[in-house]
């Protein structure tokens, strides 16, 4: 059955999306050190990626795991699910979008929600065997661009935890006069302010940086930087062509879709269509926030969102 039951028990006293979100962000542990070694990648465009990369026994499945805005490898959902790799043998390889793993890329774009590129070229070019893909919230958004737009033969299995699939919707809600939306907006507005200022300075007359300076919301943003560099007329034109909902039904590999209803950043608009169709599994639970799915009890969480994701796998992957 492609449409999932719901058997997510949300933490006592997280109930609520907002409280499973925030809780999630500040409070997923510091995991025991990983035994990670990193590579850089060159990439054909003259820029360069960087991958933590979790050895896994001889024969063993990938997981290529795709980190949300303004994440990278040691965001914590990454680190639960190399954890879940390391338990069971698997490889792990933790891609770090442009200018994310802690050093600026050498060009002007740096990455956005409908940038797969360097996840499409470690297919190609390094991953061979069982692979999974995994995206989080702008990963699962990318992950499924990927799918849709490119079609990879060798990806078995595929998961998107969060993913917007309106790009358009979350950017409103971010750019709305709500009090915990104008939170979560300074939480990614200013670091992308402060890169997008940095690339302003690096490649004088390619942006605004007046403009930059003045973007008040996500929407400004976009416009003024992410659409742009990434060869969108407008911030409209780039939600429009890289929103995930509409592609779905291109989608032909096995694919996990998790939500959660009181999602605000990235509500799970699903195309009916999409949600009938044998290729997705489509996981939508009441409660679990974006990225969160906390269950247990605050002083002893459970982190159900991964493991549940590592379960789906388990039976693709063998």
């Amino acid at each position: 059955m492609p449409l999932l039951p719901d058997d997510f028990h949300p933490a006592t006293g997280l109930s609520n999306g907002h409280a499973q979100t925030i809780f999630a962000t500040l409070s997923r542990p510091a995991l025991r050190e990983l035994p990670l070694s990193r590579r850089r990648f060159e990439t054909p465009d003259g820029d360069f990626f960087d991958v933590d990369v979790l050895q896994g026994q001889a024969g063993a499945p990938t997981v290529l795991v795709l980190h949300g805005l303004e994440g990278s490898s040691a965001s914590g959902y990454v680190r639960q699910m190399l954890e879940g790799c390391r338990a069971r043998g698997w490889h792990g390889w933790a891609l770090n979008a442009r200018s994310c793993s802690g050093e600026p890329n050498r060009l002007a774009a740096s990455y956005s929600s409908g940038d797969f590129r360097d996840a499409q070229w470690l297919l190609e070019h390094q991953l061979e065997g069982r692979i999974a893909v995994v995206g989080f919230s702008l990963g699962g958004s990318a992950t499924l661009n990927l799918l849709a737009k490119a079609s990879p033969g060798n990806v078995r299995a595929a998961v998107a935890v969060s993913a917007p699939f309106e790009l358009a919707r979350g950017a409103s809600y971010l750019d709305s006069k709500a009090a915990l939306a104008r939170a979560y907006l300074a939480n990614f507005l200013v670091p992308m302010k402060r890169k997008a200022l940095e690339k302003a300075r690096r490649f004088p007359g390619l942006l605004n940086e007046a403009a930059i300076r003045a973007a008040r919301g996500i929407r400004d943003f976009d416009h003024v930087v992410t659409a742009p560099l990434n060869g969108f007329s407008s911030a409209e034109d780039y939600y429009a062509r890289c929103s995930a909902g509409p592609q779905l039904t291109r989608i032909s590999v096995p694919t996990l879709l998790l939500s959660a209803e009181d999602d605000r950043l990235a509500p799970p608009l699903i195309p009916q269509v999409a949600v009938e169709r044998p290729p997705l599994d489509v996981l939508v639970t009441r409660s679990g926030g974006h990225v969160g799915f906390v269950e247990g009890c605050a002083l002893r969480p459970r982190w159900w969102g991964e493991r549940r994701v590592l379960r789906w796998l388990d039976d693709r992957l063998g």
